[in-house]
């Protein structure tokens, strides 16, 4: 079974940047496409980026050209670097796998206000 803890998360002001990181226990994960999800008050988890075992990366469109996500398959890690941040980029992040097969950390909380 693969455990996730996420981490980074902040208070920021609009236009501001964080860089988000998800460590991951499990032999596996070099394998896995991973992904970053978010969750506002109110609406349901949605899937942000994600990024296949060679680094390929797919971008929800509300983040693309904004968000990068990579990976360090040898620490069994993967981050979220956010820049242009908005009050809409509000939520809690976690990392999952695509889809979501492991059992959801604590995520880590994003707010972005001034």
């Amino acid at each position: 079974q693969v455990q996730l803890v996420e981490s980074g998360g902040g208070l920021v002001q609009p236009g501001g940047s964080l860089r988000l990181s998800c460590a991951a226990s499990g032999s596996i994960f070099s394998i896995l496409v991973m992904g970053w999800y978010r969750q506002a008050p109110g609406k349901q988890r949605e899937l942000v980026a994600d990024i296949t075992s060679n680094g390929s990366t797919n971008y929800a469109d509300s983040v693309k050209g904004r968000f990068t996500i990579s990976r360090d398959n040898a620490k069994n890690a993967v981050y979220l670097q956010m820049n242009s941040l908005k009050s809409e980029d509000t939520a809690v992040y976690y990392c999952n796998s695509r889809p979501g097969l492991f059992r959801w950390g604590q995520g880590t909380q994003v707010t972005v206000s001034s």
